[in-house]
């Protein structure tokens, strides 16, 4: 399974570290030659859950500018970093304080991510801080997580560009089987996204999916 900007050693799936010598969460290292790899851990990432179910569709391209919604402290956001390279950029919304409190400094380190403080459902009080974007990746445990995806693409999103999300079912439904969930949202995503790929994280993140999907 060949996904750009990712190598598999073995069982780990790593990517090439932008900023060799720092570590971003605790992930191991491995060296090869003069470059350095960083494993991506898929207990601590749903990005990196979903590569290990076999997701073999992942949208991501060097020099790619992304919008990330509930980047919160950076675990994920640091290897998508990697993979898009100095000449791509994140701008990472985030609603909570303390998690900028952690993200602020990985930006300095990493000049392709832009923190932005906002809420990820109101995309109007910060629009003005945003470019256009080839991929919105989500990861917002809110009731309304699709919406929240439609809602920003309408805005920010490219003609033909791609989309990311994590929905955890917990969130959007505690009464109601998650597999049902799972079926009405992709539904609702479809009204406006082409799905082209989705896995289910069990056992790795329980209750949660994860959908890749291109605007029509």
């Amino acid at each position: 399974m060949a996904i750009t900007g990712v190598s598999q050693y073995g069982k780990d799936y790593c990517t090439k570290s932008i900023t060799p010598g720092k570590k971003v969460y605790g992930e191991r290292i491995l060296r090869k030659g003069k470059d350095e790899f960083r494993v991506w851990d898929p207990s601590k990432s749903k990005l990196g859950a979903a590569i290990h179910k076999r997701l073999r569709n992942v949208p991501l391209l060097n020099g790619m500018i992304i919008l990330y919604l509930g980047i919160s402290t950076g675990t994920t956001a640091s290897h998508i970093s990697d993979i898009i390279g100095d000449e791509g950029i994140i701008y990472g919304v985030e609603f909570s304080s303390r998690s900028m409190r952690d993200l602020v400094p990985l930006s300095r380190k990493r000049k392709n991510i832009v923190p932005v403080l906002g809420d990820a459902r109101t995309p109007e009080k910060w629009a003005h801080k945003i470019e256009k974007v080839d991929l919105i990746y989500e990861d917002v445990a809110q009731p309304d997580q699709s919406d929240i995806l439609i809602r920003n693409a309408k805005v920010f999103l490219k003609k033909g560009g791609s989309v990311m999300i994590a929905l955890k079912a917990r969130s959007i439904n505690v009464a109601v089987n998650p597999k049902e969930i799972f079926a009405h949202e992709r539904k609702k995503l479809e009204t406006y996204f082409t799905i082209t790929d989705a896995v289910n994280l069990h056992p790795l993140e329980k209750d949660h999916s994860f959908f890749v999907g291109k605007a029509r």
